[in-house]
């Protein structure tokens, strides 16, 4: 039996979950087809089944991939001056490359999971990472007195998460909003619900001298 490579079988994984992204990106998630994302990975059907068994399984590496994304980013993000502000960044960019694919993955996926339990269940188990994440970004952000102290880290991670998924469905919804505004209040929104008591509030105004 040939010896496998675990390098380049990790590397051939990340080239073909690219692809899939980009077919289904393209196609949509009952449309794309595993013909398709084989030719869009440039391998045999047989080749592929080496390393994903279903268009599920594709689906699955995907959303863990871009959970072990997030757990970095997020690591990155408390150990910043201003965690509150970084995490906003952040979600503006990926809204920005969002906005260039295209809402269709996510939108075909959660539809998708309110009728195949198995993406139910890729689904739950991914969302449920997220908020795990978010949730521990919220507690450290509490014990260094950047987060409201009073937040219910769990809840608000779920609010939170629910808050990002929904801005990225605006271009369907809005399509002619203007996109500075739509982040500029979206940086509000975040930064006021996460800001402690009296975190935004606006510098007071000098007292005039009497003479």
């Amino acid at each position: 039996m040939r010896k496998v490579d675990p390098v380049k079988y990790e590397e051939k994984r990340a080239e073909i979950l690219e692809a899939a992204g980009r077919c289904l990106a393209r196609h949509g998630f009952h449309k794309a087809t595993i013909a398709q994302i084989c030719a869009e990975a440039k391998i045999s059907p047989g080749h592929l089944y080496h390393y994903f068994e279903t268009k599920e399984s594709i689906i699955a590496a995907i959303a863990g991939s871009g959970l072990e994304y997030a757990k970095s980013r997020v690591a990155q993000i408390v150990e910043s001056s201003n965690p509150i502000k970084a995490l906003v960044s952040e979600l503006e960019r990926l809204n920005a490359r969002h906005r260039k694919t295209g809402p269709g993955v996510l939108l075909d996926v959660l539809a998708e999971a309110g009728r195949d339990p198995t993406v139910g269940k890729i689904l739950e188990e991914n969302s449920s990472g997220m908020r795990e994440l978010l949730a521990a970004f919220l507690r450290k952000g509490q014990t260094s007195g950047r987060i409201d102290p009073d937040l219910d880290t769990d809840t608000a991670a779920a609010v939170l998460l629910s808050l990002i998924d929904g801005s990225k469905a605006l271009s369907i919804r809005a399509p002619r909003l203007d996109e500075k505004r739509r982040s500029k209040v979206l940086r509000q929104m975040i930064t006021r619900f996460l800001s402690p008591p009296g975190g935004m509030a606006r510098k007071a105004a000098p007292q005039r001298r009497l003479i």
